[in-house]
């Protein structure tokens, strides 16, 4: 199955996933339309393009920071199609769904969270195969939906379906956790060296596909209402943790 040759997509937002996601489209669905805007960039009609026109797309992602979601919304209702989907590619999913249900009757929308990155997608090789993309709540029909979740299926991703609450309470024990361990990791400045265990190999090529996303970490911190408790658990194991070393320590 092929998208639709005359189907145009719209990118808000140009960081690490925008135009990873513009690339892609680009080099993999070159019978799709493919425009960006990116506040502060002047349109060259080749890659940017005045925001009315990106808004007037099929297909609307705001690839942009979690804190900017609400404001980007606003920004865009006035001028999509009560046919635009919008499709939301947000870290977090309980807070974006929430707010693109208040524009019901303006847009259609997809909620979704691709489980990968630029890095992940270099890591495997420039191939979705195996990666997966959760789906959440959605306003477009059945019939659309299946066609979009098997387009998805034929590019190779996994595709998990769950609600935003489940969705937000699984990742803050393992994407935030990540994320957390990663900034700690490179708050203390550990780095490879010449002898490290597969393990830690492991364990940095984690860090590394974190390491610079703290805006990221921080905005998931905020905005997810699970990451709290995943840190009070892991603030609790590190306590547990420090105490049997410390017995150990005074046994000796």
């Amino acid at each position: 199955m092929q998208a639709p040759s005359n189907l145009t997509v719209g990118i808000i937002g140009y960081g690490d996933f925008g135009s990873f996601l513009h690339r892609f489209i680009r080099t993999h669905l070159p019978q799709v339309s493919v425009v960006a805007y990116v506040r502060g960039r002047e349109p060259d009609r080749d890659v940017f393009f005045p925001f009315e026109e990106v808004c007037a797309s099929d297909i609307v992602i705001p690839a942009v920071p979690i804190r900017a979601f609400a404001d980007t919304l606003e920004r865009i209702a006035p001028h999509v199609r009560p046919q635009t989907v919008i499709a939301d590619v947000a870290t977090v999913k309980t807070y974006t769904v929430d707010l693109l249900k208040k524009y019901e009757g303006k847009f259609r929308f997809i909620a979704t969270h691709p489980m990968f990155g630029p890095y992940s997608y270099e890591k495997k090789g420039k191939s979705l195969a195996g990666l997966r993309l959760v789906v959440c709540e959605r306003t477009i029909d059945d019939g659309s939906y299946a066609k979009v979740k098997r387009f998805f299926e034929e590019l190779g991703l996994d595709v998990i379906e769950m609600t935003a609450e489940e969705h937000d309470r699984e990742i803050a024990g393992t994407l935030f956790l990540t994320h957390l361990i990663g900034q700690v990791v490179t708050q203390g400045n550990f780095r490879r060296t010449d002898i490290d265990t597969v393990s830690f190999g492991f364990l940095m090529d984690a860090v590394e596909s974190v390491q610079n996303d703290t805006a990221l970490f921080e905005d998931v911190y905020r905005y997810n209402p699970y990451c709290k408790d995943a840190l009070a658990r892991l603030d609790r194991a590190e306590a547990d943790v420090r105490t049997r070393l410390t017995k150990e320590d005074a046994v000796g």
